[in-house]
């Protein structure tokens, strides 16, 4: 049987429980997502990530870091990573009076943006964290307030550059990327976590609006994240599970070659697939026979966790069935985003000149 491990899961607290480790050595779960219940200060994430990697060292430790208001880490040393918004805003400040000089703010924020990335990289790369699903590349419609100051800005453009810049700064620190939330969440008020968005502008609109980075990063681009949104001109299913979205166009016409992650199955845009309430399993299935490398479960690892070895188990009937088909190609975009490098430890980072330079340049 092709080996292929595409399940992130939650841990419930700051240590392993036996629990934990059970789910975690199976061999359909390939990584974790960490949340700030799992943080109480760095020696205690340390610690964690450790017993992770010590349950199985290809194991992916993930999180949402990304700054402004979505940064599960935020005490004992960790920097308050700015909202993205605030490099966008530094994209249209090039000065006043003597001190004005054509597009010099675009290339501050592109300096911003880059040592962002390292530091985020850095930081979270000195704590044993893995990979971080950053950045946003939605535009800022003002529609979304979910997404909101989470985008760089209204510009596909101004967007793909900063993304980019950024990009580059994880990638000095070690870190792979992923932009999300694909083809585009921020010309929706619904929040996908409660609701199911529906977007009914035209394939071609959103292509050209919202969709425009995804192919102008695409030898950057090292991961996606689809959207819970439906697109009803484009197919009737959340992009997440639409095979049409996923391998016809981003595979297909926008040739992306890089791992697909499926945001959060718990989430309400998740749990409703052709008008009919659907398991996490039946989810889990749907999202990766859409074309999906690794499906995430968050926060369902609370008291007995049952929803999490329900998918577990599930998932692994489901294969038995032939519901499902692992995959090589997508184990191998799973293990393409581990890190490559060692982490620099903590007290080494803090006195190394391009951290404290990148520190400087934040705005």
């Amino acid at each position: 049987m092709t080996e292929h491990a595409p399940l992130i899961i939650d841990v419930a607290g700051t240590q392993l429980t036996t629990a934990d480790r059970r789910r975690l050595q199976h061999p359909l779960v390939g990584g974790v997502i960490l949340f700030a219940r799992n943080w109480q200060d760095r020696a205690q994430l340390l610690q964690l990530t450790a017993a992770i990697k010590a349950v199985r060292h290809d194991l992916l430790i993930c999180v949402d870091h990304e700054g402004g208001r979505v940064q599960r880490f935020r005490t004992d040393g960790f920097t308050h990573i700015p909202a993205m918004r605030a490099l966008g805003e530094l994209w249209l400040q090039d000065g006043k009076g003597a001190r004005h000089r054509e597009g010099s703010g675009a290339l501050r924020a592109m300096d911003a943006a880059t040592a962002a990335g390292y530091v985020l990289g850095a930081e979270l790369r000195a704590c044993g964290v893995d990979f971080s699903f950053t950045p946003v590349l939605d535009l800022d419609w003002g529609e979304s307030g979910v997404i909101g100051d989470r985008a760089f800005a209204r510009d596909p453009r101004v967007v793909a550059m900063l993304a980019r810049a950024l990009m580059q700064g994880l990638l000095q620190a070690g870190m792979a990327n992923c932009g999300k939330h694909f083809p585009g969440h921020g010309n929706v008020r619904a929040d996908s976590h409660t609701e199911i968005p529906v977007d009914k502008r035209s394939l071609k609109a959103i292509l050209q609006d919202d969709a425009a980075p995804y192919p102008w990063l695409s030898s950057v681009l090292t991961s996606v994240m689809p959207a819970h949104v439906i697109y009803p001109k484009v197919d009737s299913r959340p992009a997440g599970f639409s095979a049409k979205w996923l391998q016809d166009i981003l595979r297909g016409r926008l040739r992306f070659d890089g791992a697909i992650f499926s945001d959060d199955l718990s989430m309400e845009g998740a749990r409703r697939l052709d008008g009919q309430v659907v398991s996490y399993t039946d989810a889990g299935v749907a999202a990766l026979n859409a074309g999906c490398d690794l499906v995430l479960l968050c926060n369902q690892s609370l008291g007995d966790g049952a929803a999490v070895d329900e998918l577990i188990n599930g998932l692994a009937a489901a294969q038995t069935a032939g519901r499902w088909q692992a995959s090589s190609a997508s184990e191998s975009r799973r293990l393409a985003l581990l890190p490559e490098t060692l982490p620099q430890p903590w007290d080494d980072l803090m006195v190394q000149p391009a951290y404290m330079h990148a520190l400087d340049l934040l705005p």
